[in-house]
């Protein structure tokens, strides 16, 4: 008789995952299942199902061969489970467990489908936090209390000093918590500029590709050639490349943007953290060696670490503050239908067109890509908040919604209210300009303003600030930009509306300004 169910999702990867603590070789049985609502509730990028179902397979593997009995339910099989719910309700039938052991969903909707097993299944379903997160629900929440506003380099700050990381003694070291500033540099193009390392499929994983290809076909974004790494022994090899290879370079233009060039000095382990191939605090630890040993700089190292001990932290925070109903929010009242070349990366604008075109190809973009060039035109032409939404939680491989909804609601568009980010990040065509090369090549002029041949970010942006002026004007970090437009002359103010309105006209009929 099985004693205990461990039922481990798609994103829990890991062999410390709560689940398994206290497990029993001997009595009990670990449960994965690929089910068909998990691969549909926004259509995903192919790369994406392929990554997260190979993945599964590959770590059940790990488990059987280290003496576990595991029960794989998979898509391809003759009666594949439609549900995570019917996939449990099948097992618990035909095992008779006494209880059923889960760590808790990163997911709201998933969490409230395992609060609903036990009564469902008539059998104890235990639900553990997922204590591979460095701040816990509770943790957060404390810190959050009775603050006015909820700032990440002040959290950021705290969970230094609580992990000891980058610091000496109690000072952060080398005098200052933050290097960002040093962090802004535009790229230029380099014949030895590094690459993720890449990992050819083994058959397990051709398997899978070929299921994808077959069962997914009208999905979004190229499925081949694929090369992520889908086990823990690849993903360790792809960060220790990283380490080597990238991180030394990383800090300064980590916010840069190269026709061409997806991945320039960024890491690519988000989709390993994820899923939970990669330990967040061992990754950091990992890279705060390599400074300490002399072979990074401090601004490279802090600028990477913050990313994980920091942003990816503070995001699942403010997910589960603000669950159920933050992906509702649509604070600056945005309903504009997402654009079709969000799917087909037709466009006249360079750096659009670049942005999702590698998306198609590689489901990546790295974060000012995803924050500054397609979420920055979502933000300008008031896209609808849940619709960016589903398209960001589609097209990414590390895209879960923990960490996804708050990049887009809070972050990209501001729809939160300002419960995340200080202030709208809007930029015109200039900051794209400084940051990269997109502007060379595209059919438009970023020195233009207003007009047919003027870059769009350019009116997009001032027509923004004209459409939300009060509560810009009301920000201090922003204030100066309302004056600002304020002054400028009424016939430059009509051109900006006139430019503006002809555009999103235009986008709305034909779904793109191709």
């Amino acid at each position: 008789m099985t004693d205990t169910l461990r039922f481990l999702l798609g994103d829990q990867l890991s062999p410390t995952v709560s689940a398994l603590r206290g497990a029993d070789k001997a009595r009990d049985v670990i449960l994965f299942a690929e089910v068909a609502d998990e691969t549909a509730y926004v259509p995903h990028h192919k790369k994406k199902i392929a990554f997260v179902l190979a993945a599964m397979r590959a770590f059940a593997a790990e488990l059987r061969a280290d003496g576990w009995r595991v029960i794989h339910l998979r898509l391809d099989d003759p009666d594949p489970a439609p549900s995570l719910t019917d996939a449990l309700a099948r097992i618990v039938a035909a095992e008779k467990p006494r209880r059923v052991v889960v760590t808790e969903a990163g997911e709201w909707r998933v969490l409230q489908m395992q609060r609903g097993w036990e009564d469902a299944l008539g059998v104890p379903v235990e639900i553990r936090a997922d204590e591979r997160f460095l701040c816990s629900h509770a943790e957060f929440r404390a810190w959050a209390e009775g603050k006015r506003a909820l700032r990440m380099e002040f959290f950021y700050r705290d969970m230094r000093r609580r992990t000891g990381l980058l610091m000496d003694g109690d000072a952060p070291a080398g005098g200052r918590w933050n290097f960002d500033a040093e962090n802004r540099k535009p790229a230029t193009r380099d014949l030895f500029l590094p690459a993720p390392r890449r990992t050819a499929p083994s058959p397990e994983t051709r398997a899978v590709l070929d299921l994808v290809a077959a069962r997914f076909a009208d999905n979004f974004g190229d499925l081949e050639p694929f090369w992520f790494a889908v086990d823990r022994a690849g993903a360790e090899a792809a960060f220790a490349h990283f380490l080597a290879a990238a991180l030394p370079r990383f800090g300064e233009t980590q916010d840069a943007m190269l026709a061409g060039e997806p991945f320039l000095n960024h890491a690519v382990i988000s989709l390993y953290l994820n899923v939970g191939l990669l330990d967040p605090l061992e990754v950091c630890r990992r890279a705060e060696i390599e400074y300490r040993a002399g072979r990074a700089p401090l601004a490279a190292v802090e600028g990477f670490i913050r990313q994980i001990l920091g942003w990816r932290e503070f995001v699942r925070g403010i997910y589960w503050l603000s669950m159920p109903g933050y992906t509702a929010r649509n604070g600056l009242n945005a309903v504009r239908p997402l654009p079709a070349l969000y799917w087909s990366g037709e466009t006249r604008m360079a750096c659009m067109a670049a942005a999702i075109g590698q998306t198609k190809t590689e489901a990546y973009a790295h974060h000012i890509q995803r924050l500054m060039v397609t979420g920055n035109f979502a933000l300008l032409a008031g896209l609808d908040p849940r619709e960016v939404h589903e398209w960001y939680l589609a097209v990414y491989v590390d895209a879960f919604e923990w960490v996804e909804a708050p990049n887009t609601i809070g972050m990209s568009l501001f729809a939160d209210g300002g419960l995340l980010a200080s202030k709208p990040y809007a930029a015109s065509g200039a900051y794209i300009d400084r940051m990269s090369d997109y502007c060379a090549g595209c059919a438009y002029d970023v020195d233009e303003k207003t007009g047919p041949k003027a870059c769009p970010f350019n009116y997009l942006y001032w027509d923004f600030v004209a459409r939300h002026q009060a509560l810009i004007a009301a920000n201090p970090r922003s204030a100066q930009i309302a004056r600002t437009y304020a002054k400028l002359a009424p016939e430059r103010q009509a051109a900006i509306a006139d430019s503006a309105r002809e555009f999103l006209a235009r986008l709305d009929a034909e779904g793109t300004d191709a």
